[in-house]
């Protein structure tokens, strides 16, 4: 038990934002569970464990919403079924691993928070605007991770669309190709009993595609998230004290050089342009992905 606990601490502290991303929606899956468990043992009655899971599901009634604010975050972490948290955190490892590789873990996490925000939004909408779905709105609650993930699918196929996965019985397939039948899904879903879940899909899914296109004309839709988690990060960062000290060297810069992580020079960044018109931005380097998006981020 002393393990488990030393690879959970552990995985949070190697930073990777993929990996906790899915112990987040494990964890709270497993003390669900156990919670469901031993208070029917404890109740014979699932009626104290669906009164919790109430307050953190996102209901469709605005006037409930408006009680329960949390709940725009807390719905995309839970999961109460077996097979939706496997069917949703494989797709996440899968399609996360590519935004992570190419995008880092701040787009990756700014991508699910967004997808879940997205699909929480289209779900009040449609259940309170659109009057096939109003007479639902009044009792009608949402769980799951599947709005961000699919926003992390589609992100992935957005920008690597040739990229492929070989998938069992099947082969090699073109991610383009996963995530639109993902999407063509959802459609068919919304007028099914999951509709709820399935119109939160298409606003996952929708902000996905919107992220990376915007992200590839230099405007990252998720830096309010980022500067959200700076503040909270730096609030809890022990300070160390300053210390100055004076040198006196000559130092000698290169305008065809950038620092690890510093802003590159605009020789590299036209190199990097002269590239993307020629051959198309699939031809880059993670490394001069990077770069472009570094350069951005600063003319922001």
């Amino acid at each position: 038990m002393t393990s488990i606990f030393d690879d959970i601490r552990n995985a949070f502290r190697l930073r990777n934002a993929l990996n906790q991303l899915i112990l987040i929606n494990v964890i709270v899956f497993v003390v669900l569970l156990l919670l469901r468990v031993i208070l029917r043992i404890s109740t014979h009655s699932d009626d104290v464990f669906e009164t919790i899971l109430d307050y953190i599901a996102m209901p469709a009634n605005p006037s409930v919403l408006l009680t329960r604010p949390w709940t725009i975050f807390t719905y995309f972490f839970t999961h109460r079924e077996f097979f939706h948290i496997i069917f949703n955190m494989l797709n996440l490892y899968w399609f996360g691993m590519i935004i992570r590789e190419y995008l880092g873990d701040k787009k990756l996490v700014s991508l699910y928070l967004l997808g879940g925000l997205a699909g929480g939004i289209f779900f009040v909408l449609f259940y309170n605007l659109i009057p096939y779905y109003q007479t639902r709105a009044i009792f009608a609650t949402m769980i799951g991770a599947s709005a961000s993930v699919l926003a992390v699918t589609v992100a992935a196929a957005t920008l690597l669309p040739n990229y492929t996965f070989n998938l069992l019985f099947i082969g090699p397939v073109k991610i383009k190709f996963i995530a639109a039948f993902f999407v063509l899904l959802s459609i068919s879903g919304a007028i099914g009993d999951n509709a709820g879940g399935n119109l939160a899909h298409l606003g996952g899914a929708l902000i996905g595609f919107i992220f990376i296109k915007q992200l590839q004309r230099g405007k990252d839709l998720g830096r309010p998230i980022h500067a959200v988690g700076d503040f909270f990060q730096n609030l809890f960062k022990p300070r160390v004290p300053m210390k100055v000290t004076y040198k006196n060297q000559s130092r000698t810069t290169s305008v065809f050089s950038s620092s690890p992580g510093g802003e590159p020079s605009q020789t590299e960044i036209d190199i990097i342009l002269d590239k993307i018109s020629r051959s198309g931005y699939e031809s880059l380097s993670k490394d001069e992905k990077q770069k472009l998006f570094r350069a951005s981020q600063k003319k922001d």
